[in-house]
This record gives structure tokens, sequence and C-alpha cells, in this order.
């Protein structure tokens, strides 16, 4: 059995985006996915709006911490997600790399995250289904 991948979500403050699909991928994966996520230049927390649009669904992430993007981490993930960190992103051979558009929810209220919130719910629920699908029985 082939070991499980590894998805690092990459944003620029690493307190809104990145933590919201770190936490989808965990919530909606489980442990058949291995989670990383880093801001090139993070936040000092996570963005408040961000930890209540989650709350909203039923995913606490209140004691999530911005963490800095490593090239240690970006090696050791099978497929780097990047949200509008442009080219802070290292890249090395053979990983995969994709670029999520969407809207900065920093500085917005909860109303405005939500939206943010369902469209990442949408892009992680596809991304497992390519890398991660549900055994068969």
């Amino acid at each position: 059995m082939a070991e499980k991948p590894s998805v690092l979500f990459v944003c620029v403050h690493n307190a809104g985006r990145s933590q919201m699909a770190a936490a989808w991928l965990a919530h909606l994966a489980g442990d058949r996915v291995e989670v990383r996520s880093a801001g090139s230049a993070p936040g000092a927390a996570v963005n408040p709006a961000a930890v209540a649009a989650m709350a909203e669904v039923g995913i606490d992430i209140s004691a999530e911490v911005p963490k800095v993007l490593t090239v240690d981490a970006v090696k050791a993930s099978d497929v780097c997600i990047t949200m509008g960190c442009g080219d802070t992103c290292p890249v090395f051979p053979g990983k995969r790399y994709l670029d999520w558009q969407l809207e900065d929810p920093a500085g917005q209220g909860v109303e405005a995250v939500r939206p943010i919130r369902d469209e990442i719910r949408t892009l992680v629920e596809r991304l497992i289904a390519e890398i991660a699908p549900e055994p068969t029985a």
C-alpha cells in the first residue's frame, strides 16, 4: 500500500485561506491524507473571521497558529497548493503545484469569509477525490 499523500497549503499570512483549507482537508479526509499549512509571511494569529466561519460548520481552528513556510515543508509534501502567494513558494522537481485563486479574507467579516470557506470546501473535496478517494468495500 502506498504511503498516504501529503498536502501543503500556502498563503501569505497562513491566517485564513490556508488554515481553512487544511482544516477542511483534515476534517473530510481524516487520516487518509497528511496535512500541512504555512505562510510566506505568517501573521500573528489566525483570522478571527476564519475561525468563526469554520466554527459555523463544526470545525474548530481556534488553536491553530500561523507557521512560516520552509523548504523542508515543501520537500515533504506531495502536493503544494498556493493561494495568492505568487512566486514565494520554492519549486522542486517532481512535486505537484496547484494555485487556487481565492479572495483574501484578511480584514473582512464572517459574512465575507463564508463564501470563501464554502469555495475552499468544494476545492478540497475535488482534491480528495483525486488523491485519496474513499476505499471501496
